[in-house]
C-alpha cells in the first residue's frame, strides 16, 4: 500500500514542508529549510498529480510563498502573508485525492506555519520581519534619544482602537491619538489595549481584557 494513502502521512508530508519553508523566511538558514521544504512539498504534490498539474500546483502553493515574503518585505501589515497562506491552502486541498486527505493536508499546513515560530527562538530573525516588530530597542544606553517624554508616559495605560491594528493602527487614549503596533496579533476597532512598550516614538500595545 502507497504510504501517503495514510492521512497521517499526509498531515505530517504537508506539515513538515510548510514549517521548513514558511522557516526559511522567518530565519536566516542559508537555504537549508527552504531545501528540506520543498522536498516534502514536491513529495506531497507528485505523489497525486500529473506532470502539468503538479506544476501548476507547485506554482500555486509557491506564489502563496511569494505572497508572504512581500508582505514582509514591504508591506508589512499581515495581509499579503494571510492571503498567501490562504493560497498555499488551497493548493494542497486541491491536490488531495479525497476530501479527508485534503482536510488533513489543510490541517497540516495550519500546524506547520505555527511551528515554523519556533524556529525564531533558536535561530536568527531575517531582517525583513524587524520592521513589524521592536527588535531593535532604541535606548539611550545606546546613544538614542528620541523618545518623547509624553509617549514614556504611556506604558502601562489603556485606551482603545480607533481603527483596526494589522499590526499597525491608530489608539486613542485619554483625548489624544497615537500611532501603535499591536504586539503581533490583531486587534480590531473599538476594542481595549494597553500600552506594553515605547520604543522611541513606536507605541507596542496588547489587546487588554
Amino acid at each position: 500500500m502507497d504510504l501517503l494513502s495514510y492521512n497521517w502521512v499526509v498531515l505530517l508530508i504537508t506539515l513538515f514542508g510548510t514549517m521548513f519553508l514558511i522557516g526559511e523566511l522567518l530565519v536566516n538558514m542559508r537555504g537549508l529549510l527552504g531545501l528540506l521544504g520543498l522536498g516534502f512539498i514536491t513529495i506531497y504534490f507528485s505523489s497525486y498529480l500529473t506532470f502539468d498539474m503538479f506544476v501548476m500546483m507547485m506554482v500555486v502553493y509557491l506564489f502563496g510563498l511569494i505572497l508572504i515574503i512581500i508582505d514582509g518585505k514591504v508591506v508589512n501589515d499581515g495581509t499579503l502573508a494571510t492571503i498567501g497562506v490562504a493560497v498555499m491552502i488551497i493548493a494542497v486541498s486541491l491536490t488531495a485525492p479525497n476530501w479527508i486527505a485534503g482536510m488533513y493536508s489543510v490541517i497540516g499546513v495550519l500546524i506547520g506555519g505555527a511551528a515554523s515560530l519556533l524556529f525564531l527562538k533558536v535561530f536568527k530573525r531575517r531582517d525583513m520581519w524587524t520592521k513589524i516588530t521592536l527588535v531593535d530597542q532604541l535606548s539611550a544606553e545606546m546613544g538614542y534619544n528620541s523618545m518623547k517624554e509624553s509617549y514614556a508616559g504611556l506604558v502601562g495605560l489603556t485606551g482603545k482602537a480607533l481603527t483596526d491594528m494589522r499590526p499597525s493602527g491608530t489608539i486613542k487614549i485619554g483625548e489624544e491619538e497615537y500611532s501603535a503596533l499591536s504586539n503581533g496579533k490583531w486587534i480590531y476597532k473599538n476594542e481595549q489595549v494597553k500600552v506594553m512598550a515605547v520604543d522611541g516614538t513606536k507605541i507596542l500595545v496588547k489587546k487588554h481584557n
